[in-house]
């Protein structure tokens, strides 16, 4: 699940540096946009790097199993093509971002990022949750507001690292703003899908599944009011930097968390005596 995060935080960070290039509205620097791209890299290519080691953590990438006579699935087709409009941004990145080419390659990019989001979601929903497929018709919607969230908070950190902070950095309040509101939605959209496990006729899993709503509180603080402290703190406090990251941090272990919760209430409905966590605390 944290490699799954990861790829999530990246393609939403890449999605929201490519929205705000091809909006004008992202600094002109040239490091400003290679950190967040490298950054973002690292975070995508973490559950490929572990697929082609063949790790038991990362059996398989986008549902291919690389290294075995597969074809590569047309989810990871696009998530490899995703590479391709992030090398062109990092190498038309020159500090002058309202040359058209780089506008262009940055919705792209956007664009990419987006459906390699959606379709993962869908496709993880087709090889892990074929019986419950109606229970999870949010599941492309929230991981869209994961992505976003997790990538802005990470987008966050690089933009808060090279600002200015004396006198109350008051141009980084929007950012601030932007992601309280998604913090909100997200924890809207991700309240509904647990809600989703509640359903009258679900028996035995719907007790089970309230039992692990006391233990997705510590995700909650977590993904969402560790980083909203974070995000009113930042901009105040001499050392706000290091908060930044530490929130950006919290929100990647919790959802973490989170998705293992709910992965775990999911596929295990069908078997009423399986283990669930904390059943033996």
């Amino acid at each position: 699940m944290l490699l799954e995060v990861l790829a999530l935080c990246g393609y939403g960070l890449w999605m929201l540096l490519g929205l705000a290039l091809a909006l004008g509205i992202y600094s002109a620097g040239r490091s400003d946009v290679l950190v967040p791209l490298a950054l973002g890299c690292v975070f995508v290519s973490a559950g490929l790097v572990a697929a082609c080691l063949r790790l038991p953590v990362m059996p398989e990438w986008h549902g291919w199993r690389i290294g075995i006579a597969h074809r590569p699935t047309r989810e990871a087709l696009l998530a490899l093509a995703t590479y391709l409009p992030m090398l062109g941004l990092a190498g038309l990145a020159r500090g002058d971002e309202g040359f058209w080419a780089t506008r262009l390659i940055s919705v792209g990019l956007m664009l990419c990022s987006l459906f390699c989001i959606v379709t993962s979601a869908y496709g993880y929903r087709i090889r892990r949750l074929a019986t419950q497929a109606g229970m999870t018709m949010q599941l492309p919607v929230s991981r869209v507001l994961s992505a976003s969230y997790g990538g802005g908070l990470w987008l966050w950190v690089c933009i808060i690292f090279q600002a200015n902070l004396t006198g109350g950095a008051v141009e980084l309040w929007p950012w601030a703003i932007g992601l309280l509101l998604m913090a909100m939605l997200l924890g809207l959209v991700d309240g509904l899908g647990w809600q989703s496990l509640r359903e009258p006729g679900l028996g035995e899993q719907r007790r089970r599944t309230h039992g692990l709503q006391s233990r997705r509180f510590l995700a909650a603080v977590l993904i969402c009011a560790v980083p909203c402290l974070s995000l009113l703190l930042v901009p105040i406090l001499p050392g706000g930097r290091w908060l930044a990251l530490g929130a950006a941090t919290a929100c990647v272990i919790g959802k973490s968390l989170e998705l293992w919760l709910y992965d775990f209430a999911l596929t295990r409905s069908a078997d009423p005596d399986a283990f669930w966590p904390g059943d033996r605390l």
